[in-house]
Parts: structure tokens; sequence; C-alpha cells
């Protein structure tokens, strides 16, 4: 704590010990203190033990003699066991006044693969998704790369980070965005250093950097030689499972809100932002309180706008359990043309996680093809309002079966209106339940605190998974649903004397209990 002066490094066996007042920039290397010689010898002698077993020759040179080991000979050891995934090399250090920066950084230079390390990228092929096409880690291979993070600046505009895999790019030439399939013209490249840049003229295999200009390129886009197009594997991530209403106080605030909420969606493809068509608030969506507290703050501070945030939603979903088989005939005369439209469809349960899938069994042209379109456009629209309880449905299949039409009455609405009357009527005799965001839990706290914090999660519909000491500390792995997880941190801290620490992510959906189900209905239906 504030006794932390330094650190020992084990291989080098010398003693790194800062100043204070340097914030970590300055350190003296010294010979390791007399009080702490018997135990960086035990310690120096165990990971030597241990590295050694990654070279044969070098273990038998270990065996005839300990000593003979070099500096150099451990540092390449522990390479090949790190690349091999074999070694992890642990540093010490403190973030709070930057002690034992260098000895990372260097740690990362000499033990971390290099592009030549490792095998070569693979990707797909444009024209053939299941052709795999490999690029050597070389720079004079075609061009490749990910755009893996956007950066809204303010003075220069869209910032696209990009790792590249193979080939090198140059500052003003132009590149292809094999996802989007368009061409994109690079404007400036620049080299980051925290919060300072650098302009560059080329970057090459291996190198990461901020390309100015890209206006179409999104994270996970891959940009590569339009002459030898390649598909990388894109970056998948999850959908938001907690969301807050924002409001402004003003309409020159709310045009503000719009065009920060339009590049904070595109930095973050984990955050999205909407208008609620029946309360026509804004509602942001994202992975947790904490995700949706920084949005926030950043609205307010980065790009001045005056709102109000609401409290947090849980972003339930709506599926079934059973299967049924419904008919709807949806008839409308009222003078002139009619409206007739008759389906008849099964509605099941799909593969959790799987989403929708529409499969049309219709025989003899019982309803003509032009019209099954306009069904399946109806199934999707009120999945998206849902039919319990008002969330959107996930995870079902409609199979349409049979149906019939009339020559003169029969139209796409028609159809459509059937198919949302049907959908309604089958989902409600399915059993019906509502599922909820599940997050996994990891929690670190001095042992003496953890029956209370097992209490907590418990009385929280949570599941304590396992439990295991990391030291002196204990490590409770749980989950739990995301709707009782409100204020966990803070309540967590009060538990353990704030000495607990908690790590959340979301995990799956899981089916809400029935008492549960029923409240939340009631608060819906006292809302509308």
């Amino acid at each position: 704590e504030d006794k932390f002066k330094g650190v020992v490094d084990l291989i080098e066996m010398k003693a790194y010990i800062y100043d204070d007042d340097s914030m970590g920039k300055e350190f003296k290397i010294e010979n390791i203190p007399q009080a702490l010689k018997e135990l960086c010898a035990k310690y120096h002698h165990l990971m030597v033990e241990k590295v050694v077993t990654q070279d044969s020759e070098l273990m038998e040179k270990y065996l005839k003699d300990e000593n003979s080991i070099t500096k150099e000979e451990l540092k390449t050891a522990i390479r090949k066991g790190v690349i091999a995934n074999k070694l992890v090399p642990l540093l010490c250090g403190a973030a709070f006044k930057n002690k034992g920066v260098q000895n990372l950084l260097d740690a990362v230079v000499l033990y971390l693969p290099s592009p030549q390390d490792i095998p070569p990228t693979k990707g797909n092929d444009l024209d053939d998704s299941d052709k795999v096409i490999e690029r050597k880690h070389s720079d004079l291979e075609s061009f490749s790369a990910l755009a893996f993070k956007i950066q809204a600046d303010q003075h220069i505009g869209k910032l696209v980070y990009v790792r590249v895999y193979s080939g090198y790019l140059k500052a003003g030439t132009y590149v292809f965005n094999s996802t989007k399939s368009k061409k994109e013209r690079v404007g400036r490249i620049v080299q980051m250093h925290a919060n300072q840049r650098e302009n560059i003229d080329v970057i090459f295999t291996g190198d990461i950097a901020a390309v100015v200009g890209l206006n179409n390129t999104l994270t996970g886009d891959t940009l590569c030689d339009k002459d030898k197009p390649i598909l990388l594997e894109s970056i998948e991530f999850c959908e938001p499972v907690i969301s807050v209403s924002i409001k402004t106080k003003s309409s020159t605030d709310q045009d503000k809100l719009s065009k920060a909420l339009a590049k904070l969606s595109e930095e973050d493809p984990t955050f999205t932002a909407h208008i609620d068509e029946e309360t026509q608030e804004t509602i942001l969506s994202g992975m947790g309180e904490l995700h949706l507290e920084i949005i926030a703050d950043r609205i307010k501070e980065e790009f001045k706008v005056d709102a109000e945030v609401g409290q947090p939603k849980v972003a339930y979903k709506e599926t079934v359990l059973k299967s049924v088989t419904e008919e709807y005939k949806h008839v409308k005369q009222s003078g002139g043309r009619g409206q007739y439209g008759h389906v008849v469809f099964e509605l099941s349960p799909n593969e959790a996680g799987e989403g929708f899938l529409f499969e049309d069994s219709i025989k003899g042209g019982a309803i003509p093809k032009n019209y099954i379109p306009a069904v399946e456009k109806g199934v999707k629209e009120i999945m998206q309002k849902g039919v319990y309880a008002g969330f959107p449905v996930v995870d079902v299949k409609v199979n349409l079966r049979d149906g019939s039409y009339h020559e003169v009455d029969s139209s796409e609405l028609a159809f459509k209106l059937a198919a949302i009357r049907c959908f309604k009527n089958a989902f409600l005799k399915s059993e019906p339940i509502l599922l909820e965001p599940c997050m996994a839990l990891e929690i670190t706290t001095p042992e003496e605190h953890s029956s209370n914090i097992v209490g907590y999660i418990c009385s929280r519909r949570g599941r304590i998974l396992g439990m295991d000491l990391k030291g002196n500390q204990k490590l409770i792995i749980a989950e739990a649903p995301l709707s009782e997880m409100f204020g966990c941190a803070t309540n967590l801290r009060s538990l353990s004397s704030g000495r607990a620490n908690c790590s959340m992510h979301f995990k799956k959906y899981t089916q809400v209990p029935k008492d549960i189900t029923e409240k939340i209905i009631e608060e819906k239906i006292k809302k509308d």
C-alpha cells in the first residue's frame, strides 16, 4: 500500500526502486534489500525450474549445473513458453504512481509474439464464403487489415483504428472495404500516443494506427486490396440488456442530442438509441448500469447537451414453450373492394439463441407466392411489439401451412393483418413466458465477508456456481438476474467494508419466475 517502493526482477535479480515525486519516470536499479534476499532466491529457483521445462537442452544444462543458465537463455525460454501458451509472465507494479511501467513494456517486447510468431491469418473469399484464404504476416503480401475501434474526434472527425495483418498501407491511397463492398480513400494515417497524434506516411504488417477519411467503415469491417479481396473474421457484439430514457430541455438540445447519439452509436456497437413509438421518449440501451452512466456523462460533458436521464429498465424478451396450430381469416367488407386474407400456421419454440425462423409450406397455390412475404412481414412486425407483455418476441418458428385468397379482395395488407392477428392468438395459447438477462458475477472479497456476500447474492435470486481461494481472498463465481443487480456494486462495498470487488457481464437469457412475470405485466398495464 503506502509502503510500496519498487519491485524485484527475478531474472536480473535486481531491485527497481521508484521515486514517488516523479510519478514513475525516475527509478534506481539497486541490489536486492537484505531482508528480501532469501525470499527472492527461493522464487528465482522456482522460476528457473519451471522455465527450463520449455527446452530440453536447457533442462539438461540445468540438471548438470543450475547456475550455468544465463539470463538470455531464460528470456528465450520464457518467450518460447509464452508463444506456445504454456507460460504467463507475472509482473508487479502500481497504476497509482506508474511504478513498474518500464518493466511491463520491456516484457511486452521481450516475451509477447510478433506477427511472425503466429500462424497466417485466415479469412473468407468474397464470392465463396466456404473458401478459406490465408495471408502470411509479411509486408510483401496483399494488404489486409481489421477496423477494431471507431472514435469521434472533435478536431479531425472520425478516427478508425486498424490493425494490419498483411501488406502495408500508405496515406492518400484507396482501400477496399470488403464488408461493405465499398472503395474508401485513406486521407491521413496517425500514430496515437495516448491523446497525442503523430502523422505518419505508411503502416506495415503488425502495426496499429488510426486512419482519417474512412466514412463508411465501422467496427469489425475488413479493409483490403481491391484486386485481392479477403473477408476477415468480424467481431461479434452482444445485444444491449439494459435501457434508460433521456429527454432534453429544449429543441436546440434535441438536435445536439441526435448528433451525439449518432457519433456514440458509431463508436460503440454495444450501445443503441431509438425513439419509443408509444411514449416518444429517446431510449438508450447498453450492457450495464456503468456503461449507460458513462454514455450519459459523455452526452452532458463532451457534447454539451442539457438532458435528464430516467431510471434503468431491463430488456425483457418473450417466447413460447409449446407448439400450437392457429387459423385466422381477415375479412372486411364495407362497400366497394373489401379485404380478404386467410392464414393457417403452426407456431413453435425455436432453440435458445436461434432467433426467428419462417417456413413456407404452402402447396397447390392456396396462397399466391406474392402474398407470402406480406405474411412474414406481419409476423415480424408483431414480434417487435410483443404480445404477452409488450416486449420483443425471440426464438420462435412459424410454419405457414395453409390458407386461402380471394381473386378481387385479397391484398398484401389483408394477408399482413391476418398474420398479425393469427400470431397474437397462437402466441397466447403456446404457454408464453418472459425471458430476462442473466449476468455472470465474479466477486473477490476477504474471507470474513464471504458469507454476507453469498447471502446477499442468494437473496437477489442469484445462484452460487463456485467458490475458490485466491491468496487470502475468496473468489465467488455466481449468476443473477440483471433486474436484481441494480446498485449491486454499492451494496457489496457496504457488506465488505469497501473491500470486495465485483465484475459483471451478460451471460444468457433465462425464464422469469411466474410471480415476477405477473408483477411485470401488472406494471405494464398500469403504465399503458
